[in-house]
């Protein structure tokens, strides 16, 4: 391994101690590739299709429904258990791209019956015959949900880069929220989302709930009061969460988490308001400005000091936190301490504000674009 010092650095100790087998030399990997060709069409045939597609044409779609030869091509994805041996040593010829594009990647158990994988696939029609290319995957685990349920926790996705940009990530989320509802699981969690697959998640969930009637009386009700002149404070306060029967609905019926819920909330708001409207937008903004304050800085008096903040764990998002109490100020130092400590943390809070009201208009413009299309 590199060690600081000059000359050369042999990586191969160090890839080894990473990829373990799954490292081969460049003659044994063109000998493996030539002769198991159809390996990934014979492990692939055997899966469950949720969805087939065809590519929309745009300035990223460079692999097109046909191939120059005239062969035609259809894209699915397709599910599989990856405690299957084939579809296990499958995932393992792959593992490596996951450490290379998955930040913060590690490997998974594939003996263990929990896992499925979600792939993503382009099959090629030709001459009697077909191929089979994979575009990307997801791998998906199973937990037990307390008394007599489970929970679906994505844990990786990949859309390999070639691909990327066309949809393909898009289709794997669709499907695996086609599962999570179809079994009947308590809800679908994704671990440790990165800031886009937030962004594709939130579009795809606003997707879902814009269509969904159950809260539309609910979205409605709450942007009509936002477009009555200023909310008062309290308002905010009211207006800055969900009434609780439509995150409770949308869980049962869809399968997003609550906190999800509250993310697509705010957008769903945000398109039923006029963005060039300066009264609605601020009164908007204070009810999400209302909602961090709670949730993060915890100000409200009648707590005495007591703060709780929601901390992430492996199991299940809904259920960790953290209360810890302040003492309070006990002289005039103490309180110019904490003047300028509220000081900082209302600039804190701006800043949050105005990066939640920048994210909540960029999905709201590519949700309205994809309605459109």
């Amino acid at each position: 391994m590199f060690d600081g010092g000059k000359g050369i650095t042999d990586l191969k100790p160090a890839l080894e101690n990473i990829f373990g087998e799954a490292l081969v030399g460049k003659s044994e990997f063109l000998q493996t590739f030539s002769t198991e060709s159809q390996c990934v069409r014979n492990v692939i045939s055997n899966g469950a299709v949720l969805q087939c597609y065809v590519l929309k044409e745009g300035p990223n779609v460079s692999d097109t429904n046909s191939d120059a030869s005239g062969s035609s091509a259809e894209y699915q994805v397709v599910r599989m258990g990856l405690h299957s041996l084939p579809v296990g040593l499958l995932y393992s010829r792959m593992v490596a791209l996951t450490f290379l594009l998955i930040d913060g990647s590690s490997p998974i158990d594939v003996s263990d019956p929990q896992w499925d994988i979600y792939f993503s696939v382009k099959k090629i029609q030709k001459l009697g015959d077909y191929d089979v290319r994979i575009l990307g995957f997801a791998t998906v685990y199973r937990f037990y949900h307390h008394p007599d349920s489970t929970r679906l926790r994505l844990s990786q996705i990949l859309v390999l880069p070639p691909y990327q940009g066309q949809g393909h990530g898009r289709c794997l989320l669709e499907s695996v929220n086609s599962v999570a509802v179809a079994e009947g699981v308590y809800d679908l969690t994704i671990e440790e989302p990165s800031e886009y697959l937030q962004y594709l998640r939130s579009c795809i969930d606003t997707l879902r709930l814009l269509d969904f009637e159950p809260i539309k009386p609910a979205v409605t009700s709450v942007a009509s009061l936002l477009k009555t002149g200023s909310v008062a404070k309290k308002a905010s306060k009211s207006l800055a969460v969900p009434p609780t029967y439509t995150a409770e609905i949308t869980r049962q019926k869809l399968k997003i988490n609550k906190k999800q819920f509250f993310r697509c909330w705010d957008i769903l708001l945000y398109i039923s308001l006029d963005p060039m409207n300066c009264i609605v937008m601020q009164n908007f903004r204070s009810c999400i400005s209302t909602r961090i304050k709670s949730d993060i800085l915890d100000k409200d008096p009648e707590t005495n000091g007591k703060h709780l903040i929601e901390v992430e764990n492996n199991y299940d998002h809904d259920m960790t936190f953290v209360v810890y109490y302040c003492s309070q100020v006990e002289n005039e130092s103490d309180t110019g301490k904490v003047i300028r400590g509220v000081s900082a943390q209302e600039e804190q809070l701006n800043q949050l504000v105005d990066k939640q009201m920048d994210e909540i208009r960029e999905i709201a413009k590519k949700v309205s674009l994809l309605r459109s299309s």
